[in-house]
């Protein structure tokens, strides 16, 4: 089994509503038939945003309830009616997330995602969530945009960038390894161990020159450390006989 997925930091809303208002009216039971796909861009008469923000409503309700294919019935008819409903979209994925349902949320925190126009707490878990999916899957060329938003949304966040970078390069994509701890040095440019470490995987790919200068960043970022400075005078001998 995966290991424990980032669920959206932001809370579902607490809104409790009276029973009496969960019963379905002619009106919104076939939101969804009226609106087909969801995945449809709607705009003008198409949008209702009066209905989306009730059927959001109703799905906080049943999620507070646990009662959670309700839940998931009620946010998709929220965005049947208004696809960039930001709290459905979360809060539809949370419920995902929490149902171990990761293939039914990746579309919906994508589409959170794109709908940011500024940092907060909820973007920063969508982004990382996201990655850690992608990644999971498989989907290397997909993650790998995210994990570096990821990382320069959190650039404190050190065991994310480890996680991230090993999983690349256990994967057999180093590449991809190389270019999360080059984000790293970029955001963290005094911790010398995320420079050995891109060190590390530049000299696993014979790319000796720029493997030393990392070691030797290192070394000058903590020039107290034996480990460090035997990292780059092993290199730096090792090119000298070539």
């Amino acid at each position: 089994m995966p290991g424990p997925i980032r669920i959206l930091s932001a809370s579902l809303f607490g809104l409790l509503l009276p029973l009496a208002t969960l019963a379905q009216d002619s009106a919104t039971s076939n939101v969804l038939e009226r609106y087909g796909n969801l995945e449809i861009e709607r705009s003008g008469a198409a949008i209702d945003p009066e209905l989306a923000r009730k059927m959001l409503r109703r799905g906080n309700t049943y999620s507070n309830l646990q009662r959670f294919e309700e839940a998931i019935e009620e946010y998709r008819k929220a965005l049947a009616a208004d696809p960039n409903l930001e709290e459905a979209l979360r809060n539809l994925a949370n419920v995902y997330l929490f149902l171990e349902r990761g293939q039914q949320a990746r579309p919906l925190l994508a589409r959170y995602i794109a709908l940011q126009e500024n940092s907060s707490a909820s973007l920063i878990a969508a982004v990382q969530t996201l990655g850690q999916l992608e990644r999971e899957a498989g989907n290397f060329e997909v993650a790998i945009d995210y994990d570096l938003r990821a990382i320069r949304l959190t650039p404190d966040d050190d065991s994310q960038i480890h996680i991230m970078a090993n999983s690349y390069n256990n994967a057999g994509d180093a590449d991809k390894a190389i270019a999360i701890y080059r984000t790293a040095t970029e955001v963290q440019p005094d911790n010398a161990f995320f420079h050995r470490s891109l060190g590390r995987i530049l000299e696993q790919q014979g790319q000796l020159s720029e493997a030393l200068a990392s070691y030797q960043a290192a070394a000058a970022i903590e020039p107290d450390s034996d480990f460090y400075a035997d990292l780059a005078a092993g290199l730096e001998q090792r090119l000298a006989r070539q």
